[in-house]
Formats: C-alpha cells, sequence, structure tokens
C-alpha cells in the first residue's frame, strides 16, 4: 500500500465541496484530490468532472482518512490539496533552449516522492542550465511549498511539466531529437558516455531506482564511479553528479 504523509510538503488544502468546485472554476492547480469513498452525489459528480478535465489524481479514501487530514472538520467528504506553484507546458522547456541557443537539456524524475529531493533537482536543474524538470502526476510529490523553499529560487525560473505517462514522454521526446540517459549502478562509466548534444537525464526513486519499463526506453544507463562502503547515492546528489558531467562535456 503507498505510504503517503498527512500533509506532504504543508500544500494548501482546500475543503468542503463549493469551495473545492470553485477552486476548479478559477484555474487553480489541483495536484490531488481526496474523496469520501462511496460518495456520488450531485456535488461530488461536478467535482470529479472538473478532476477529470484537470488531470487531477482521485483517490478514494475513508471518513477517517478525511477527518485525519482536515484542518476545520468540515471537509463534506472532498479535500482537494492545491499545487504551490503553476506547471508548465513541455513547449516551455523547448522555447527555454531555442531561446537560449543550446540543444535541450532536461531532467526526467519518475516517480521521485520526497519534497526536498524534488526541490533539490530543480535548484541543480537550473544551476546546471537544464531547460526544464518533467515529472509523473501519479506516485510521486508535485510543486508542494517544502519543494518551492528546497529549490532555493530555482522554481522561479526552472519549468516544470507533469505528464501523465514517462515511458511514453520519452518516446514522444526522442521523436524531438533527445536522447536519454538514467541513472544505474549496473550501467557504463559516465565518463565514457557521450552526454553531449540533446540530452534527458533520467533520476528514479529513492528506494527502487528507475523502473524497468523507462529504464528500457532510455538509450544509456550511466554509472557514477564511487569507492565509498555503501553502494547508492541520494537521488538529488546522484542528479547533480550526472548533470555536472553534462556541463563537463558541453563545456569540451
Amino acid at each position: 500500500m503507498e505510504k503517503e504523509m498527512v500533509n506532504p510538503g504543508n500544500e494548501e488544502k482546500i475543503e468542503g465541496r463549493n469551495a473545492v468546485i470553485e477552486a476548479y472554476r478559477s484555474g487553480k492547480t489541483i495536484d490531488k484530490l481526496y474523496i469520501l469513498d462511496g460518495c456520488q452525489d450531485g456535488p461530488v459528480a461536478t467535482i470529479r468532472r472538473e478532476a477529470k478535465k484537470s488531470g487531477t489524481l482521485i483517490k478514494f479514501v475513508s471518513r477517517e482518512r478525511l477527518d485525519q487530514m482536515s484542518e476545520t472538520g468540515k471537509h463534506q467528504g472532498v479535500i482537494a490539496i492545491a499545487a504551490a506553484y503553476k506547471y508548465s507546458e513541455m513547449e516551455d522547456i523547448f522555447n527555454l533552449a531555442e531561446l537560449r541557443g543550446e540543444d535541450p537539456f532536461v531532467f526526467i524524475l519518475d516517480n521521485i516522492e520526497d519534497p526536498h529531493n524534488l526541490g533539490a533537482i530543480i535548484r541543480t536543474a537550473n544551476l546546471s542550465g537544464a531547460h526544464g524538470v518533467i515529472i509523473p502526476k501519479n506516485r510521486a510529490v508535485g510543486l508542494t511549498a517544502t519543494v518551492a523553499k528546497a529549490s532555493a529560487g530555482a522554481l522561479n525560473y526552472t519549468p516544470v511539466v507533469k505528464v501523465t505517462n514517462i515511458a511514453q514522454t520519452i518516446e514522444d521526446l526522442k521523436d524531438k531529437g533527445l536522447w536519454f540517459a538514467c541513472a544505474d549502478m549496473g550501467g557504463t562509466r559516465m565518463y565514457d558516455l557521450n552526454l553531449k548534444g540533446p540530452i534527458g537525464l533520467v533520476i528514479g526513486n529513492e528506494g527502487s531506482g528507475v523502473s524497468r519499463l523507462v529504464r528500457e526506453k532510455c538509450d544509456m544507463i550511466a554509472s557514477i564511479p564511487m569507492k565509498g562502503d555503501i553502494d547508492s547515492l541520494n537521488a538529488s546528489v546522484a542528479a547533480g553528479v550526472l548533470a555536472f558531467e553534462v556541463v563537463r562535456q558541453r563545456s569540451l
């Protein structure tokens, strides 16, 4: 069962049916929607339609779970979690690369769940000259207040795009000329790979790494040489090491 924090990242919580409907109609970005399991009345049906149009992840949960999440005690069977920042579109990434006169350089994150890791990776993406970060809609942290804080302001300058399917997105971006390298201990030393040109770095989940399906879509498997007594790096650290190898190779 998916483990989830009660208040991941201190996002804005919107409680109550009318409040959630108004949030959708005002154009607010909703990351997740929690609905009382079995509730199917008119207002809830309206909320579900709005959520479907916006691509919001819906979770049906118990009353006990909603009571635990609620800050007002008046959730009426519905709690929405609003993103702290708006998401960008894929074209924003390519527009930024074109504006700079550079080959596209993106990060694709495969189910990063820790907001501090996501924020740190966005910060690294900005400092390494990447043109954007791509994250999945499901089973991953969104743009919470904690993510924004951990990015140290980089979220204001770095496009973050949310997609439904990471593997399909990689295929689509290959059609635009990008090559993809994923971080994995069993790969080729990053120094021995050609990371120049249009490139995407794929960073996996903190515990399980890059999923099999996503890894199979990548053109290269990049390993980071390590000499210590443990065999893995934090996801954001691994992203930073690989990103600056891209920077090094692009500067040659």
